[in-house]
């Protein structure tokens, strides 16, 4: 079954030539320059910038409940043919928050608690964006539960940047 890889700005060629993929999210800066891998084709690529913040900040973008709507959009599109990439800059919050939920969104019977303990045994360094996870919470009707199961596995080791990692879509 085609998976969905986590990973770093300075892992993605790498990642997506390892896994085979022929989707990518990209969430990041908006400012950041990101080249898009030859594998990849133009409508499999969803670019989205905002900043990895958990509230408002003058002359920056949080992530928004459109933001995470087109996440979730996007992921539910996906065909499953071949492996799905998501990144951010390090790989450690806003591309784990949505693999987190886009996990959710594919496969609504995950138990999010049960989730979000593999999320961290997968990816010590994982500290999903609460904002995100919270929007996500609301627009899948998870009655708080994915945000209580992110704020259970608490912050993720220090790190730079993240091992690239598969999240699953079935436990």
């Amino acid at each position: 079954m085609p998976s969905i890889t986590v990973c770093s700005l300075l892992r993605l060629g790498e990642t997506v030539r390892r896994t085979g993929a022929r989707r990518l999210l990209t969430v990041i800066n908006a400012a950041t320059p990101v080249e898009r891998p030859a594998e990849i084709a133009a409508d499999g690529h969803l670019f989205l910038g905002f900043n990895d913040i958990t509230a408002p900040v003058e002359g920056m973008t949080p992530p928004g409940a459109d933001h995470v709507a087109q996440v979730l959009d996007f992921a539910r599109d996906w065909d499953r043919a071949h492996p799905f990439v998501i990144h951010c800059f390090a790989g450690i919050s806003r591309s784990t928050a949505s693999a987190y939920m886009s996990a959710l969104a594919l496969n609504p019977d995950l138990d999010e608690m049960a989730l979000a303990l593999e999320l961290r045994r997968r990816a010590p360094s994982a500290t999903p964006n609460i904002r995100m996870i919270a929007f996500a919470d609301e627009q899948l009707g998870r009655s708080g539960r994915m945000v209580k199961a992110i704020e259970r596995i608490g912050r993720g080791a220090d790190a730079f940047e993240g091992t690239p990692f598969e999240m699953p879509l079935a436990l």
